[in-house]
């Protein structure tokens, strides 16, 4: 029986919220994954179903302590950016205390037009680089981290910024989307309109540290495949729009037209969009999680053979991406997207990044990979472009040392980069303790934080986004093996 092209020949769809402790153990002992009322599985063979009955294991256990934390982390998560949020209000520890003397706090409300997010106070910048105007190569991609970067931040703020401080135009939706298979909002994302150079941007946010679901969404290993695009991480096709039971059809289904999915909301905006100035051209963007939707978005506009959208799709912008998809789907983007359309896709990794170097690029137990043009930057923001970042699975002999002496330069550098720089470059105290010291035990995590991949932006070489933007097609594997590449980078 044919497949529709829209739909999956293979797939493994996991349901935490529907599976017992007990389920997970027996299924250790099942002789083969069968269709059950917590996962589904469609035409495996038996080495596949050995493979993914241990991730499948592995992948619910993890979700399944995740949502049980849910709660608590959610409102640790609420607890630290309200207090951050309270000592910026009334400008610091001190005269909060002084306020309270006084009884003049000033209280932060979270949905308002000033109340910042976790990641926000990570890095506090809301300007765009002044020195990076259009025209200048670095512009595309410094608009691109900056948009991404903000969609941590709620709706007021988001508005705030681009119209006050950008002097860009907000186009209004929903920023909230529906995760049919979670049955809730976790997904979001926000477009803005750059007169200067007629381009939308649409940013995809980011994993938050304190949402559950969200990492539920990266530790998803089930799986959507069809003889179109190859195999791709279920988690994020999720996360994007796929629609329960149908796929990815052309238009939603009468049953789900009242739902808010990403992709569907996304691109129909677009389209009222781009109708009125022929113009017009848009880039997606996103940082983490949100790159890897970015990427994902114009995967499916080339499934459902959007070719205007394509046509006026200026570039893929992403920042910390994991891997999203198997060789099929990289060969999928390259035919159908890349090159048919002469569209850039820049991937940015930062020094260590672990996020970067899942899932695994391992023929054993995954298959991912990635693609694109990388443009690797060290922790002096030296920029090269490659065909993959180095260390592309991360653990390796000594790494370790290697990693623990680089994070000891980047908190000795957060010291001295603002008298070299300017102001813009000193970080607070957030970022401070909470990253660059825990970064001493955990440095691919903490590299994977927006403020370096900013200042990689707007530090990184001049020649490196010039070669990287007056290419129109992605950077295709030399000749160069993988321990030569490594072998060229030069670490700080």
């Amino acid at each position: 029986m044919a497949v529709n092209k829209y739909q999956a020949d293979h797939y493994l769809m996991l349901k935490p919220d529907e599976v017992s402790i007990r389920k997970v153990v027996r299924l250790l002992w099942s002789k083969r994954m069968e269709e059950s009322d917590y996962f589904y599985i469609r035409e495996s063979d038996e080495k596949e179903d050995f493979i993914e009955k241990g991730l499948a294991i592995a992948s619910l256990s993890a979700q399944k302590g995740l949502l049980h934390a849910a709660k608590p982390l959610k409102c640790f998560g609420q607890k630290l950016e309200m207090w951050l949020n309270l000592v910026s209000f009334n400008t610091n520890i001190f005269m909060l205390f002084f306020n309270t003397l006084r009884c003049k706090v000033k209280i932060p409300k979270r949905k308002s037009d000033d109340f910042m997010s976790f990641p926000g106070y990570i890095d506090k910048r809301v300007k765009l680089d002044e020195k990076i105007e259009p025209g200048n190569a670095r512009y595309n991609s410094a608009l691109a981290i900056m948009a991404a970067k903000l969609a941590y931040e709620n709706k007021g703020f988001i508005r705030n910024t681009v119209e006050q401080h950008w002097k860009m135009e907000f186009i209004d939706m929903d920023t909230d989307f529906w995760n049919d298979y979670l049955e809730n909002c976790h997904t979001q994302g926000f477009m803005s309109y750059d007169e200067r150079v007629n381009m939308i941007v649409v940013s995809f946010r980011g994993t938050e540290a304190f949402n559950a679901y969200d990492w539920c969404t990266d530790f998803d290993i089930s799986c959507f495949e069809n003889p179109e695009m190859g195999k791709i991480h279920g988690g994020f096709m999720k996360a994007l729009g796929l629609v329960m039971e149908h796929g990815w059809p052309p238009h939603l289904p009468a049953d789900k037209r009242d739902k808010n999915l990403a992709y569907y909301a996304i691109r129909d905006k677009l389209k009222e969009r781009i109708d009125l100035n022929k113009e017009t051209k848009f880039m997606v963007t996103g940082h983490s999680l949100g790159g890897a939707l970015a990427v994902l978005f114009p995967a499916i506009l080339a499934l459902h053979g959007e070719t205007k959208l394509l046509e006026r799709l200026e570039g893929i912008y992403t920042f910390g991406q994991p891997r999203v998809g198997d060789g099929k789907f990289k060969s999928f983007m390259e035919e159908q997207v890349l090159d048919r359309y002469g569209v850039k896709y820049l991937r940015f990794v930062y020094c260590n990044d672990l996020i970067t170097r899942l899932p695994f690029d391992d023929p054993v137990t995954s298959l991912y990979t990635h693609f694109g043009t990388c443009l690797y930057f060290n922790s002096c923001y030296k920029g090269q472009i490659l065909p993959e970042e180095p260390h592309k699975n991360y653990f390796e002999t000594f790494g370790g040392t290697r990693r623990f002496l680089n994070a000891l330069f980047e908190l000795v550098r957060c010291l001295y980069l603002p008298l070299l720089k300017g102001g813009d470059y000193r970080e607070g105290l957030a970022m401070i303790l909470i990253v660059r010291f825990s970064a001493l035990a955990f440095p691919g995590a903490a590299d994977h934080n927006p403020l370096d991949y900013v200042n990689a932006t707007r530090l990184g070489s001049m020649e490196v986004f010039q070669s990287a933007e007056s290419s129109k097609k992605w950077l295709k594997n030399s000749a160069t093996s993988g321990r030569e590449v490594q072998d060229k980078i030069k670490y700080c």
